[in-house]
């Protein structure tokens, strides 16, 4: 199937989808939805490293307040 007919498809329009169609769709969906899922996925590490770093920071602060007390 071809693009411009995969584009020209349209739900609403009370015509069934063919099979292609919906694998087709179905695929491209699967493919957002892990792409979206990466990406928070990244984002939720990324802030958990920002989080550790702080707390390594705060630690050493307070170490070094015992240490030089």
């Amino acid at each position: 199937m071809s693009e411009k007919e995969m584009n020209a498809y349209r739900f609403g329009t009370g015509k069934e989808p063919t099979d292609e169609m919906l694998e087709q769709i179905m695929k491209e969906v699967a493919q957002e939805a892990r792409e979206s899922s990466k990406k928070v996925e990244n984002a939720r590490f990324e802030q958990m490293r920002r989080n550790i770093a702080a707390k390594q920071e705060k630690w050493a602060e307070q170490i070094n307040q015992i240490i030089n007390s």
